[in-house]
């Protein structure tokens, strides 16, 4: 395995009381591996991947990456990693391919390599034309793209993005994930955090849905969908939406029928299958006022709220 956690634990001591930010966290990631730690804002993902990156140090528990442990000799495991983080850290006083340059010489790669692979860079991630653009001249997607080129210029093994897409736009977000899967030619491993459930779903091949610092649920988005009863959800607008009593109890008595809920526009219906439901469904609501009715796949995000409630969090 290229990154292996084991019984990771974080707390932050303070006043009233510590607070536990990571409560005995297992992982293995093979290489060449998109996985995504998938959780909710203060699930734990953000300091579990801190600790992978050297950025904090465990309570207890270790980490290896590539095999070095990133408490033991963090210089050696540094080598091996690329790091994007939540906030923006290009150098703003540097143009795009001085950022791209002096990471690689930081990394002791020669200068006339650097400036070749620095130029590579730029003609991969799409930003031929703006070598010579300084940081603040540049979108926030485009600063991403930035950040990823500059954190694989040494050639690292694994890279470790945090929450990638965070205040991009939808054209930006689709660029990331085109940018993150093309990594794969190069068997760079990815470990990302997300909230995103489209993005985990795109991009991951294996998925850890984390919560209060623990591990819910692990494995493929498919394996998440059928191991936990993902369901095809129907969302249903009536015309009076406050006239659902009978129309409830009539779409709950349907063999395929999971759980069915009032919304303030109507009813969702949580289906265990759809094949033959459709026609006595539209036919029990139209009695009702039946404006639209729309069909739902199943996703993570029935996983993940199954998993992690619908409640709103801080």
């Amino acid at each position: 395995m290229i990154v292996e956690i084991t019984a990771l634990h974080k707390t932050y001591e303070g006043k009233p009381d510590p607070v536990v930010a990571v409560a005995g966290i297992d992982l293995a990631v093979e290489p060449g591996q998109i996985f995504g730690l998938l959780g909710p804002n203060g699930a734990g993902k953000t300091t579990t991947i801190s600790i992978c990156t050297t950025r904090a140090l465990p309570t207890s528990g270790t980490v290896t990456i590539s095999g070095v442990d990133v408490v033991k000799h963090p210089a050696r495991a540094r080598v091996s990693m690329g790091v994007v983080p939540q906030y923006n850290t290009l150098d703003r006083s540097l143009t795009v391919l001085e950022n791209l340059f002096f990471h690689c010489r930081y990394f002791g790669i020669g200068a006339a390599a650097a400036r070749s692979r620095s130029q590579a860079l730029l003609e991969q991630f799409q930003l031929g034309e703006r070598g010579k653009s300084f940081p603040n001249q540049l979108s926030g997607g485009l600063q991403q793209r930035v950040q990823i080129a500059r954190a694989i210029a040494h050639h690292p093994a694994v890279l470790f993005l945090d929450e990638p897409s965070a205040g991009l736009d939808p054209q930006s977000r689709i660029a990331m994930w085109e940018a993150v899967t093309s990594l794969r030619k190069e068997g760079i491993t990815v470990v990302l955090t997300t909230h995103y459930m489209e993005e985990a779903d795109a991009l991951c091949d294996q998925i850890a849905i984390v919560d209060k610092g623990r591990i819910l649920a692990l494995g493929s988005p498919d394996e998440l969908k059928h191991r936990h009863g993902a369901q095809t959800r129907l969302e249903l607008k009536l015309r009076d939406a406050s006239a659902t009593g009978s129309l409830l109890s009539a779409l709950r008595s349907m063999p395929d029928v999971a759980t069915a809920e009032p919304t303030p526009e109507g009813l969702r219906i949580f289906a265990r299958q759809l094949d033959g439901l459709l026609p006595p469904v539209v036919s029990a609501a139209q009695a009702a006022g039946l404006r639209d009715l729309t069909i739902h796949e199943p996703s993570l995000e029935t996983v993940f709220l199954a998993l992690t409630g619908r409640e709103l969090r801080d």
